[in-house]
């Protein structure tokens, strides 16, 4: 598959993959397009939320939460 982008475009992606973390332009392109096939309703910046959600687990700036603890947290509110 061949696609054209703009040399912008090729700069912003560039910068993107490695901020977030990805080996590799092709690996952070294959999961843009992964999401974005998989989740054709989802906003932009539902998307967005949800890389820098995964990017700042990997930097270790988040932590994770099981879904017991999310069931007990919800509980609590109740």
């Amino acid at each position: 598959m061949n696609v054209r982008v703009t040399e912008r475009q090729l700069v912003e992606i560039d910068a993107a993959w490695r901020e977030e973390g990805y080996t590799s332009r092709s690996e952070f392109l294959r999961h843009a397009i992964r999401d974005a096939t998989e989740h054709p309703g989802a906003s932009r910046d539902m998307l967005a939320s949800i890389a820098a959600e995964e990017y700042a687990m990997r930097k270790g700036v988040s932590e994770a939460v099981s879904r017991a603890e999310v069931a007990e947290m919800i509980d609590d509110e109740e």
